[in-house]
């Protein structure tokens, strides 16, 4: 725990070019924890080492934050001379100075807009004017509740602790010695055609085998455990590419990014909760952050990170692209030239056998509907196909509100799905 704490007041702290460092006193509470024996006479456990593995088994076995409290009480009262904190919010604010927070963005009840940057001191919406807080008969309530608030949490420090110890440095650079010999062989992600085209397309970034690739998972459930109770909470979470293909899905390498709160899901309107995590991979694409390589001599580099794609079922794919996953026109791979049709009130789409071979003997066969496919594979969209199917999107107002954006998106006769 030594080297993780160094590396992250390494990397806050003022270097000048001289390479000297500033002291941060707002370590000294992490340290003295750390320094300090638990118990007098007993050297296995610190302060700091117990109350980690403590907060750990909380949420492992989803204790309250009030039984939280009384073990802690119940501690402190059977071993007098315990050097531990006395509450749940002591705990929460040493983990704080780790980077281990997250932060409380207020949003509109209709997810017009975040109450953030520029709107974070905003007492309504700036789109549909609704009130930022619950009100009751006309008021706010006794105390300002908000209507919903979002959990983000910030995605650069925890990068920047993967090179907080040599083990996970060394890691981090698996997947330049990790590829397969075998060009048939896919065994990462590394392998695949869209990772070696991107680095064609970005010398640059790919030179330094340290900065991150990432892809983003996103999907609604409910918290209940409850299904009488109609409530979708959306998690997003990053997963790091850049480590070995035995780690990279581990869940102690999974990282959540927000936490979307319900009761709806986010719909149309998932870009307004993006926000904080787009301008934050923004920054780490076009500028980086200094990070300190436990690997190779704890020499600061600028670590970069890239969205390589996202990951997640067909209605959740909806809410991210914005194609809808409904409709004559629903295949994102066929584009506009999907095969559907009408059956029984439903939408149904054939013409798979389009893929297979143009001598595949299941072409001519006649038991799949009674004809014979001559047609070939859909064809495969350009760049400038693309960008002209988006310039036809119309720009829209978010939020749900019915005089603003509306639940669903209207989409016009000159739009596709």
């Amino acid at each position: 725990m030594f080297e993780v704490l160094e590396n992250i007041i390494s990397n806050d702290a003022e270097v000048d070019q001289l390479g000297s460092q500033s002291t941060n006193v707002q370590y000294d509470d992490l340290f003295t924890a750390l320094n300090s024996e638990l118990y007098p006479g007993v050297s296995s456990f610190s302060s700091l080492n117990f109350l980690v593995k403590l907060m750990h088994l909380k949420v492992m076995n989803k204790w309250t934050n009030k039984s939280f409290d009384e073990l802690l009480k119940l501690l402190k009262l059977a071993f007098p001379k315990m050097d531990l904190v006395e509450s749940h919010y002591e705990a929460k604010k040493l983990m704080t100075k780790m980077s281990l927070g997250y932060q409380s963005i207020h949003v509109c009840k209709n997810d017009c807009a975040l109450f953030w940057n520029e709107n974070s001191m905003s007492e309504t919406c700036p789109v549909c004017s609704e009130s930022r807080w619950k009100m009751q008969a006309g008021r706010r309530t006794g105390k300002n509740v908000p209507h919903k608030v979002l959990r983000y949490f910030p995605l650069a420090p925890r990068l920047k602790r993967l090179f907080a110890t040599s083990k996970t440095a060394k890691l981090m650079r698996w997947h330049q010695a990790g590829k397969s010999t075998d060009d048939n062989v896919m065994r990462h992600p590394v392998d695949g055609r869209a990772w070696k085209d991107f680095d064609r397309k970005h010398l640059e970034f790919a030179d330094d085998v340290r900065n991150i690739r990432l892809g983003l998972a996103a999907d609604g459930f409910n918290p209940f455990n409850n299904m009488s109770i109609s409530y979708s909470m959306w998690p997003v979470v990053l997963t790091t590419y850049n480590l070995p293909p035995w780690l990279c899905m581990k869940p102690e390498y999974l990282m959540l990014s927000l936490l979307i709160p319900g009761p709806q899901s986010p719909g149309k309107d998932m870009d307004v909760f993006l926000r904080p995590l787009i301008e934050e991979l923004k920054e780490l694409w076009e500028n980086g952050i200094d990070t300190r390589d436990a690997g190779n001599d704890r020499k600061v580099f600028k670590m970069r990170a890239a969205l390589f794609w996202t990951v997640n079922d067909f209605p959740a794919r909806s809410s991210l692209s914005g194609w809808s996953g409904q409709g004559y026109k629903a295949c994102p791979t066929c584009n506009e030239d999907t095969p559907s049709m009408r059956v029984i009130g439903k939408t149904a789409y054939f013409g798979h056998r389009r893929f297979l071979p143009s001598a595949h003997h299941w072409r001519s066969n006649l038991d799949f509907d009674g004809r014979t496919e001559r047609k070939r594979p859909p064809r495969r969209f350009s760049l400038v196909d693309i960008m002209d199917q988006l310039r036809r999107v119309k720009t829209t107002i978010p939020g749900k509100h019915p005089n603003y954006g509306g639940v669903k998106r209207k989409r016009g006769d000159d739009e596709l799905n």
